[in-house]
């Protein structure tokens, strides 16, 4: 008796651990999708640990660490068995448990490789990853993460605070913490071009700040620029002009606090220049859209349609904008945004949160509507010395390809596309669609 096409089809899908056996992965083209070396959109990678050095702190401008306490993500967690295999294939790490003598001899074995690498450390790790090019999104880039393996993307935010920041910073508890951090930020941004303190007008501000910190960076290599928001403000930019704005800059530039509304008068059209700017000098424009860290985190502000105005306005139209971590829970939002022609999403931290099947269902439709503004990011991150960005890249990267061969699988076995052109989709989200809109070579 001849089987159906599609009893064939499932006839030679292997079910890959630890997965579910309602969720078929291809075994040959996951072999294929684990072959591609990959263009990582989102990192936080650490510089190389060296004798004598202190402490990289460059990694995140606004470290979760000092915020009220706030639940964890269970998959982020030590007790993620998943981690003993990272350990296993990233450090030849011996056992199957996590005994606490076992885990003191594993910080000792990361610590030998760490010393025995030096500077060539984080592209080692890259390796064992299969990625060939990291964006690293970090406030500075230094010996071990050179160009062009290692692509930067600084901070914008800090460049949305030239005024005092107390009531805008007693909003939620969580801001209280995060909010002043950029302020210490923007002096850091002053001091880079010998200055003291902002000027006493906007368009001071813009002309001697703002542009010349984005060429700065240009110069300095930088592929585009990063805004963590979301933690500070929701992403609703209104169109600000710069009459509206400029009287407030001006009244509170030498003393005073602004209120949240006429801050947000002054940071809207800051960030709507910024954008103008970014995309005049060739840099995309990276914004956290996710719900993220901390008990108080406002989640309906980082709804990616906040931004629609925007990025449907003909003035923005040559500014590229790629939402960080495809804008969960509001993925189909994000997916609505891939027909505007400057919009993209990568799918960074997806792979590390949730399950490979609960990401392999945003893949598919994603790819089902616009296959070329979808791109894979691991979101490797330093947690602690036990989950450092080495692991959390190995879970984001090893989740993500699951992921991505799960939608692929499924959408094979729905005859919605060849082999051919599954692979194909691969390749573009991995690493294709990444260095057309980046011209990484």
């Amino acid at each position: 008796m001849r089987l159906p096409t599609q009893a064939l089809m499932l006839a030679s899908v292997a079910f890959v651990a630890p997965l579910s056996a309602q969720t078929p992965i291809d075994s040959a083209l996951y072999r294929y999708v684990r072959s591609v070396r990959a263009i990582d959109n989102h990192t936080h990678i650490g510089l190389p640990v060296l004798p004598g050095q202190p402490a990289d702190s460059d990694y995140d401008a606004l470290p979760v660490g000092g915020i009220p306490p706030y639940s964890f993500p269970a998959r982020l967690t030590p007790q993620n068995p998943e981690f003993i295999l990272a350990w296993r294939e990233l450090y030849g790490y011996p056992y199957r448990d996590r005994t606490d003598a076992h885990l003191k001899e594993l910080l000792a074995l990361k610590s030998r490789l760490r010393g025995q690498q030096g500077l060539k450390y984080p592209g080692w790790i890259l390796d064992k990853l299969n990625i060939d090019v990291a964006l690293t999104n970090r406030m500075s880039v230094g010996a071990g993460l050179e160009y062009p393996r290692f692509r930067w993307v600084p901070f914008a935010d800090p460049l949305l605070y030239p005024l005092d920041v107390k009531t805008v910073a007693a909003v939620t508890p969580d801001r209280l913490d995060l909010v002043p951090r950029e302020r210490k930020h923007i002096q850091r941004y002053l001091k880079a071009l010998n200055l003291d303190e902002p000027p006493a007008t906007l368009a001071e501000y813009t002309a001697k700040v703002v542009t010349p910190t984005l060429q700065r960076w240009k110069r300095e290599n930088a592929i585009a620029i990063k805004y963590e928001i979301g933690y500070l403000r929701a992403l609703d930019f209104s169109a600000v002009s710069a009459a509206s704005a400029e009287p407030v800059y001006a009244r509170f530039a030498r003393g005073g606090t602004p209120s949240v509304e006429e801050y947000k008068l002054v940071q809207d059209y800051l960030f709507r220049y910024i954008a103008r700017e970014a995309g005049r000098l060739g840099l995309a424009v990276q914004i956290h859209a996710m719900d993220g860290a901390g008990g108080y985190f406002v989640g309906a502000g980082i709804d990616p349609l906040l931004l629609e105005p925007m990025v449907t306005d003909s003035a923005y139209r040559p500014t590229n904008f790629v939402l960080i971590h495809g804008g969960w829970p509001y993925t189909r939002h994000t997916g609505s945004l891939f027909g505007k022609p400057n919009v993209y999403a990568d799918i960074s931290f997806l792979g590390s949160v949730n399950s490979p099947a609960i990401t392999a269902g945003v893949i598919r439709e994603w790819l089902t509507f616009f296959p070329e503004k979808v791109m894979f990011g691991s979101d490797a991150y330093p947690d602690n010395e036990l989950l450092g960005w080495e692991e959390w890249g190995w879970l984001g990267a090893t989740g993500a390809r699951k992921a991505l061969a799960m939608a692929l699988t499924g959408m094979m076995l729905d005859r919605e596309i060849t082999r051919d052109r599954a692979m194909e989709l691969a390749r573009m989200v991995l690493r294709e669609n990444a260095a057309k809109l980046y011209g990484i070579k």
